[in-house]
């Protein structure tokens, strides 16, 4: 009975997850979406019915749908999650495909690199990329900011000649500090409803922590970027000789700067109009059409849509001599975005059966009682549940509905803000196979598994360590009290 409880224990069958990807991937060099399925499959057989039906209750299911949902077959749990996850993204990468293929072939890309450059200067084009993906993904989610930026990241490494790790690990140090820890995204939002924080409060602080923390996340990349320097890779969606063929060209040649900024303007604009209504102003008419045009246009499938669509007819008025190139642009794109919609799919199914073995609430029991102070205790358990389950939202979920009851019935000293931002810096430490989102930057730059989990996974480590370091003293000269 004892021999069973451990092998069904959810720290077991999480050990059993990763020696299965990592040595699946790294060790025996098998595909991505076949080592992430497999271990799923693991995952999933370790997992007794009991603990699939508690977790469906924490999702708010009935009684009798979460005794059914115990009873599927693995292969069934494994399918819905990875639809889940294809619904998530699915439509967002194919159209991001699009998009950047379309920017990269009709020198959209390069006019904006061009225009970046004049402006800033070669040198601080990478500290733009993250100033600027910070502030894009305040409104926008991490990977459709990431989405949008890489292509112009491959075309300024290919102006600059160096830089390519540099670069996209601006852009992924920006857009994901943001993305947990300024609202108005799902994570941040959930965290200061559960506890009580101020939601102008919340963007005020999350943007001081993040200015501290992507600034260390740069010094690293600038370090990394010396030490083990990447250079652009040949690919199928972004050719080096037409990317070198675009950089040749006269001014003359490319698109007008207004009409190569619409195809990365047109999702963004529309996603932040509506993030904004939503957050701040709670308008409820049926009636007024503007309203409903925004909430139409600010869905993110329909706002990256509209931003593919204004990318091919750019390539169209941009090659009106060749006939074949949008469909030649599209049938490439699909073909790249296919592999990485596949990939993400499965390590979202890996991270949905991980979230099944109860994983999160087995750490909730683990530190409940632990005598550590709030601050500490909250990173910890928001980097445990994230690395144990991939998905930072979920970790601050987690860590928010295990510390809302304790932190509100304290004498903390200091405003509960202090909490969730230690929080959501908890839900940064080290992305690995688990995290979809480790995939989409690992397939969209061409980077390779290894070369991301000595960049990209300590990047955002030291970030979040650096937010909780100044949290720490924040709460201590300013408490808000």
């Amino acid at each position: 009975m004892a021999l069973a409880s451990f092998f069904s224990d959810p720290l077991f069958i999480l050990l059993i997850g990763i020696i299965i990807v990592v040595g699946g991937i790294i060790g025996l060099r098998l595909h991505a979406f076949l080592a992430l399925l497999i271990a799923a499959f693991a995952v999933a057989l370790l997992t007794p019915a009991s603990a699939v039906e508690t977790f469906a209750l924490t999702k708010g299911v009935s009684n009798e749908a979460a005794l059914q949902m115990s009873h599927w077959h693995v292969g069934k749990r494994i399918a819905i999650a990875f639809g889940e996850t294809c619904g998530k993204i699915g439509i967002l990468i194919a159209m991001a495909a699009i998009i950047g293929k379309c920017m990269l072939e009709s020198g959209a890309a390069e006019k904006i690199i061009r225009s970046l450059i004049k402006w800033t200067g070669m040198k601080n084009a990478p500290i733009s990329f993250l100033g600027g993906s910070f502030f894009l993904g305040i409104p926008v989610f991490f990977d459709t900011v990431f989405y949008l930026m890489i292509p112009l990241a491959k075309a300024m490494a290919n102006k600059m000649g160096k830089n390519y790790l540099l670069l996209v690990l601006a852009i992924t140090a920006g857009a994901a500090m943001a993305n947990s820890l300024v609202p108005p995204t799902p994570g941040p939002l959930f965290l200061i409803s559960e506890m009580n924080i101020p939601i102008g409060m919340m963007m005020l602080g999350g943007i001081l922590v993040g200015l501290f923390t992507i600034s260390t996340g740069y010094m690293y990349a600038v370090w990394a970027n010396r030490k083990w320097p990447i250079p652009l890779r040949d690919s199928v969606d972004a050719p080096l000789k037409d990317i070198k063929a675009l950089s040749l060209k006269s001014d003359d040649h490319l698109p007008s700067l207004w009409f190569s900024t619409l195809p990365v303007l047109i999702p963004l604009i529309f996603i932040t109009v509506k993030a904004v209504i939503d957050t701040f102003m709670n308008i409820e008419n049926p009636e007024n059409i503007l309203l409903a045009l925004v909430n139409f246009f600010g869905e993110k499938n329909t706002a990256l849509i509209c931003g593919a669509l204004s990318a091919l007819i750019l390539l169209v008025l941009q090659k009106k001599e060749d006939k074949t190139a949008m469909g030649k642009a599209v049938q490439t794109a699909l073909m790249s975005g296919g592999v990485i919609i596949l990939i993400t799919a499965a390590g979202g199914a890996f991270g949905g059966m991980l979230q099944q073995t109860g994983i999160s609430a087995r750490i909730g029991e683990l530190t409940q009682g632990y005598q550590m102070a709030i601050i500490p205790l909250a990173f910890f358990i928001a980097m445990v549940v994230r690395t144990a389950q991939g998905s930072a939202t979920v970790a601050m979920i987690t860590a928010s509905g295990i510390l809302a009851g304790m932190s509100a019935t304290m004498d903390l000293g200091y405003h509960q803000l202090y909490v969730g931002l230690a929080i959501a810096c908890g839900s940064k430490i080290f992305p690995w196979m688990n995290d979809s989102g480790f995939w989409i930057v690992c397939k969209m730059s061409n980077l390779t598994e290894k070369e991301l989990l000595k960049t990209f996974s300590p990047m955002l480590t030291i970030m979040g360590v650096t937010g909780l370091i100044v949290i720490l003293i924040a709460a201590q000269l300013w408490p808000l009290v």
